[in-house]
């Protein structure tokens, strides 16, 4: 799976211009974060379709507020957050 992950990410990384090595590096931590994602979007709803598509919106979201945590992210789209 993880050499599959990277050879998408560098097709991602060349397709967006962007040429620094691993320039959209996953991490072990962010692959279990977007997994947990996808698990509760598919469980919680009933509908398998929905884990790519909150996958999409999180990195949407992330795109937009680069500074933004990714686990902040993931805990607001499962309503996890504190406070």
């Amino acid at each position: 799976m993880l050499d599959w992950l990277d050879q998408v990410q560098e097709r991602l990384d060349r397709f967006a211009g962007d040429s620094g090595a691993g320039a959209s590096v996953l991490s072990p931590a962010d692959i279990e974060l977007l997994l947990e994602l996808a698990r509760s979007a598919a469980h919680e709803t009933g509908q398998r379709t929905n884990a790519p598509l909150v996958a999409y919106l999180v990195g949407y979201a992330h795109g937009r507020s680069p500074e933004t945590e990714l686990q902040d992210l993931v805990a607001a789209a499962l309503d996890k957050r504190d406070g």
